[in-house]
C-alpha cells in the first residue's frame, strides 16, 4: 500500500471560485457559497469560521461528496473531486457535527464496516489501535447506544480515521463536550498533525481556534472575507483595551478624557479602547494622573480572534462580550446566527 504522504502536494485542499446555489420550493434561489477560493497548506491545522448559515457545512459537504457544487473546482490532496472522485474521497476523513452511528453496532463493528467500505485490507486495518488511541478500547464490543455523548463523538473521529486519510475535517468536534474531553480530543489531533495529517476545523469556540489553528479563513453569507495566518489576521485589528481602577470615586467622566473615548465603567473604573500605533498606555496614564486621580490597578487586553471575527462579520460585539468572556458555551451561542444552517 502506497504512503499517502509521499509526493504530497503543497496544498491539502484547494478550492477555486467554489459556488453553490440551492433552489427553494417557491422557485427562488439561495446562494450558499459564492466564489470561495481556499488553499489549505499541507500539514497545517486550518480553521474555517463563520456564523451559522455562513456556508461552512455546504463547503464541507461538497468536499465530502454529499453536495454537488454549482460551479468552481475543488481538489483534495491534488485530486479533483469530480474527475478523480475515488482518489479525492480516499484522501479525506469527515467528522460530522451530528452523531450518525448505528445504535446496535459496537465500536469495533463500526470501524470494521467503515474500513471495508474504503477497501482497507483486513491485514492493514488498525481498529483496536485507533480505539485505544481515543480511549474506547474497553468499549470495543459495547453497543454504540450505550456510549456516553463524549464517547460517541470520539467514535465519530475514529470512524473518520480507519482509511488513514492525510486530511481530516472536523465539523464542530467539541460542541457540547466537557472541558476534559475537549483537551483529550485536541491532544490527539495535535498528535495526528505531528504525524503529518492536515486538520481542518470548524468551531464557534474562537479561543479554541486561536490556540489551535495555524491559518484561519472566515466565511460570512457565503462569501470568503478573510484567509490568513492566525497572527497576521489578529494583527489586522490595531486595538487594545486599558482598564484602570481608581482610588477616587467618579460620578461623571472628566472632560479631558472624552477626547480619548474613555468610558466610566463603574464609580472607580475607567476603560480606554485605543490604537497602540497612535496612542501609548503611558500617554493615557499621564492624562489620568494629570487630573489628580490615583491609579490603584490597571489591566490591558490586546485584540484577539473574537474581536476580528466580530469586526469582519459585522456582528454585535455586545452580544458576545457579555456572554462569551466568562462562559465559552454562551459566547458560542451568541456568535451563532439564527438562520438555518447551510
Amino acid at each position: 500500500m502506497s504512503d499517502p504522504l509521499r509526493d504530497a502536494p503543497e496544498f491539502a485542499i484547494e478550492t477555486e471560485a467554489l459556488a453553490k446555489t440551492y433552489r427553494t420550493e417557491t422557485g427562488g434561489s439561495v446562494r450558499a457559497l459564492n466564489g470561495v477560493s481556499l488553499q489549505v497548506p499541507r500539514g497545517s491545522i486550518f480553521g474555517l469560521l463563520g456564523p451559522n448559515g455562513a456556508g461552512k457545512s455546504t463547503l464541507i459537504n461538497i468536499l465530502a461528496g454529499l453536495v454537488v457544487r454549482s460551479s468552481g473546482t475543488a481538489r483534495i490532496w491534488g485530486a479533483d473531486i469530480d474527475k478523480q472522485m475515488r482518489l479525492a474521497r480516499s484522501a479525506i476523513g469527515i467528522v460530522p457535527q451530528e452523531v450518525n452511528l448505528d445504535a446496535f453496532f459496537s465500536p469495533r463493528e463500526v470501524l470494521e464496516v467503515q474500513a471495508g467500505l474504503y477497501a482497507v485490507p483486513k491485514a492493514e486495518r488498525r481498529t483496536m489501535e485507533i480505539l485505544e488511541a481515543l480511549g474506547l478500547a474497553d468499549k470495543a464490543d459495547a453497543y454504540a447506544r450505550s456510549l456516553s455523548g463524549g464517547m460517541k463523538r470520539r467514535l465519530l473521529i475514529a470512524k473518520a480515521l480507519v482509511h488513514s486519510p492525510p486530511v481530516v475535517v472536523l465539523d464542530e468536534p467539541t460542541a457540547g463536550v466537557d472541558v476534559e474531553l475537549r483537551r483529550q480530543l485536541w491532544a490527539y489531533m495535535r498528535t495526528l498533525n505531528d504525524d503529518g495529517v492536515t486538520i481542518v476545523l470548524t468551531t464557534h469556540y474562537l479561543e479554541e481556534a486561536e490556540e489551535m489553528c495555524d491559518r484561519i479563513a472566515i466565511i460570512d453569507r457565503g462569501e470568503q472575507i478573510a484567509c490568513e495566518d492566525t497572527p497576521t489576521l489578529i494583527s489586522r485589528l490595531d486595538q487594545r483595551t486599558l482598564t484602570i481602577t481608581l482610588e477616587e470615586t467618579l460620578t461623571r467622566l472628566p472632560a479631558p478624557l472624552i477626547a480619548f473615548e474613555a468610558e466610566l465603567s463603574g464609580e472607580r473604573t475607567l476603560t480606554f479602547r485605543f490604537s497602540p500605533s497612535r496612542t501609548t498606555v503611558g500617554e493615557l496614564l499621564s492624562v489620568v494622573q494629570g487630573l489628580g486621580l490615583t491609579v490603584v490597578d490597571l489591566a490591558t487586553r490586546d485584540a484577539d480572534l473574537e474581536d476580528i471575527f466580530l469586526r469582519l462579520t459585522g456582528m454585535d460585539e455586545g452580544d458576545s462580550r457579555s456572554a462569551g468572556r466568562n462562559d465559552p458555551q454562551a459566547g458560542a451561542a451568541a456568535l451563532a446566527r439564527t438562520e438555518p444552517k447551510i
